[in-house]
């Protein structure tokens, strides 16, 4: 059976992380995502991805890490994840600490969906080269990774280095929370995916989507890892039965629809519409 879950932007303006945690966990979906953006610098040099005008809601997402922490407190079922953690633009310490964090408080059921990010004003905010950004959110991620799963962790990359520390608590779930790759796939994303980490989730209607997994998998496949390990995620799925049954045909495990960020009451009819499909692929 599919699984269905649901992300959203929480802002000061929405629908707030606790009553919607609630809501989706009473309607029996599988999970929630909150999306991260530091700050939108006024330049606005880069081009929103979906074309016009960016939406309101980027300049006004909360903490996914505050946000989630909030809604896992709230709850007891539901996985919870960011769709997605922008890693590049994120120190891997501080990170690590998070989400490992995060994993203990909600009892296990962080999901550590990540990218490098589209808005290079963004990042370069941060300090970060948008040509270089996916080895630095590779080095990033491998440095989180060590201190997740060793006692003494360390790290040697081009862009971190990490003597060797202590740091506690290490995640529930072991070795780590699964970490999902974000993006419109090809052979670097891909490459980055079978490395180091657990499975992709691309956006819904961007590319192909069944074509790039099977992409996907054939890379596995030629790195010696096998195919079937990977979990596949979409982000952005309009919840309609033909789309569930053509995307579980693909071998995707879960969809996550997209809410809009509103008031409860623009919000709740769609979860409700969402509910009604569970069990229905």
């Amino acid at each position: 059976m599919m699984d269905i879950g649901v992300m959203l932007f929480p802002t000061d303006r929405s629908i707030g992380p606790v009553e919607l945690a609630r809501a989706v966990e009473e309607r029996g979906l599988h999970s929630l995502y909150f999306p991260e953006h530091t700050h939108i610098p006024v330049s606005r040099r880069t081009p929103y991805p979906a074309g016009g005008e960016l939406p309101e809601e980027y300049k006004r997402t909360l903490d996914p890490f505050l946000a989630l922490t909030a809604a896992a407190v709230a709850t007891d079922r539901i996985e919870l994840g960011t769709g997605i953690c922008l890693v590049a633009q994120r120190d891997p310490i501080v990170t690590a600490k998070a989400v490992a964090s995060l994993d203990v408080l909600s009892g296990g059921r962080f999901v550590f969906g990540i990218g490098v990010g589209w808005n290079e004003d963004e990042m370069a905010q941060h300090g970060v080269d948008p040509a270089r950004r996916r080895a630095v959110a590779r080095e990033h991620v491998l440095a989180m990774k060590a201190l997740w799963t060793q006692d003494e962790a360390a790290f040697e990359g081009d862009h971190v280095h990490l003597e060797p520390s202590w740091s506690w608590p290490k995640p529930v779930q072991r070795p780590h929370p699964p970490i999902l790759l974000g993006g419109a796939g090809g052979p670097v994303t891909f490459r980055h995916v079978v490395e180091y980490c657990d499975g992709f989730m691309p956006i819904g209607g961007r590319g192909v989507v069944r074509d790039r997994i099977t992409e996907l998998r054939q890379a596995a496949t030629e790195a010696g890892r096998d195919p079937e390990s990977l979990l596949l995620k979409v982000f952005g799925v309009r919840p309609k039965p033909e789309t569930l049954q053509d995307y579980a045909e693909a071998g995707v495990g879960e969809v996550i629809v997209g809410l809009p960020s509103a008031h409860a009451d623009a919000v709740l009819p769609l979860l409700d519409r969402c509910a009604s499909l569970v069990g229905a692929v």
